[in-house]
């Protein structure tokens, strides 16, 4: 065999074989819509009969996964328990604490204060900032609240809700005291949406207050649900002109790393 082939089988060839068949057998059973007979479930798992039956009998014992006996079948199915690992990973994952190295890393680059905001009805909460030292301080803190339609964060996470957590929020859209202040208009909004979504990332110029801008992009959680919005904020001069690009990309960037600290694949 060749050596390039030989390295090639190393990086493909699992470092534990039993843990990686077992890891299998239980992906197989959680991608499963209905509970599996052994015999099933072992050839969809590409696993050994008696293999399998070892695996399922110790996730049974385990209290991950628990059979129905149905005549002399044997129907196989993965327990809440996996969820209740999965909830206290979750817990242990503050967002504020994950994201701070990225917008540190961002603030730096752009020489502009980064944010990570979340939703909350039909504010933006900003829940974790990185800022860069110097005489001008803008007026976000953590903590602070904003109307969501107004924010770049806030759109940027509004873009990608499901229509039915997005009409509750489109009864009452703030208008902005900003010179570039849209009106208030259910159709205006989700046009500039649907804008959002087609490139990537949100933009408020001027809209909230005057010569204020920001860029934000969505942060996707584990299950590729829209959870928190990153972004910048700066004067609408530094900002809008030949820095735009460079903000863009480093926004995206940065949104794209702390979603996979959160668990996303980014499909």
């Amino acid at each position: 065999m060749a050596a390039k082939q030989m390295v090639a089988d190393d990086k493909t060839r699992a470092a534990s074989p039993s843990t990686d068949r077992a890891l299998t057998v239980l992906e197989t059973l959680i991608g499963s819509e209905t509970p599996l007979t052994l015999t099933l479930l072992a050839q969809t798992a590409g696993v050994p009969l008696a293999t399998c039956a070892s695996i399922v009998q110790t996730f049974e014992q385990r209290g991950y996964a628990e059979r129905q006996v149905v005549g002399r079948s044997h129907f196989w199915q993965p327990t809440l328990r996996l969820y209740a690992l999965a909830s206290s990973l979750i817990r242990k994952l503050d967002p504020a604490s994950v994201a701070q190295p990225q917008l540190r890393a961002l603030s730096d680059k752009v020489e502009m204060p980064a944010h990570l905001g979340a939703l909350n009805a039909l504010s933006v909460v900003y829940v974790a900032k990185a800022a860069t030292p110097g005489f001008v301080q803008f007026d976000t803190f953590i903590g602070k609240v904003a109307p969501y339609n107004l924010t770049a964060l806030g759109k940027a996470i509004a873009a990608y809700l499901p229509e039915d957590e997005l009409k509750p929020l489109l009864v009452r859209l703030a208008a902005g005291a900003g010179p570039n202040a849209k009106k208030p208009e259910v159709k205006t909004f989700l046009a500039d949406l649907e804008e959002t979504r087609s490139r990537g990332y949100a933009v408020e110029d001027e809209e909230e207050q005057a010569d204020i801008s920001c860029v934000a992009a969505p942060v996707f959680d584990a299950s590729e649900r829209v959870r928190y919005a990153v972004g910048v904020t700066g004067f609408s001069q530094k900002l809008m002109g030949d820095n735009l690009p460079g903000v863009i990309s480093a926004v995206l960037s940065t949104a794209a790393a702390i979603s996979r600290e959160l668990g996303s694949t980014g499909r």
